[in-house]
């Protein structure tokens, strides 16, 4: 923290500012985002109130992860598959194109391909 300050004088001056601090057991936090997401395992997490504001500090191992966006499949999409794989089961054209991504031409080939 700060050099030469003895932790007990610390203390009494954060609780003389109104300033809570205490420290929380956990074993993983995760921050997630749209598209990433960032866990820290073996956390030290403390937990400061001060005057109505909480904030949280926390230290560890950090991990980023980029999450992968699910492609979104519309009606169209669809039907497109149902036309140009010759089925006319609108489920199997749809768990197609979500196994191969939004990817029409690779849903086609799939169902075609049975």
């Amino acid at each position: 923290m700060m050099p030469n300050i003895d932790p007990r004088m610390l203390k009494s001056m954060m609780a003389k500012m109104g300033m809570k601090q205490s420290e929380i057991d956990a074993s993983r936090v995760i921050i997630e985002g749209e598209d990433f997401q960032i866990v820290i395992s073996e956390p030290s997490v403390t937990r400061i109130d001060m005057q109505g504001t909480v904030s949280f500090n926390i230290s560890g191992n950090v991990e980023e992860k980029e999450l992968k966006q699910k492609a979104e499949i519309s009606d169209d999409d669809i039907k497109v598959v149902m036309e140009k794989s010759n089925t006319d089961d609108y489920e199997k054209a749809k768990e197609a194109l979500e196994k191969s991504d939004g990817d029409i031409a690779a849903a086609i080939l799939e169902l075609s391909g049975e």
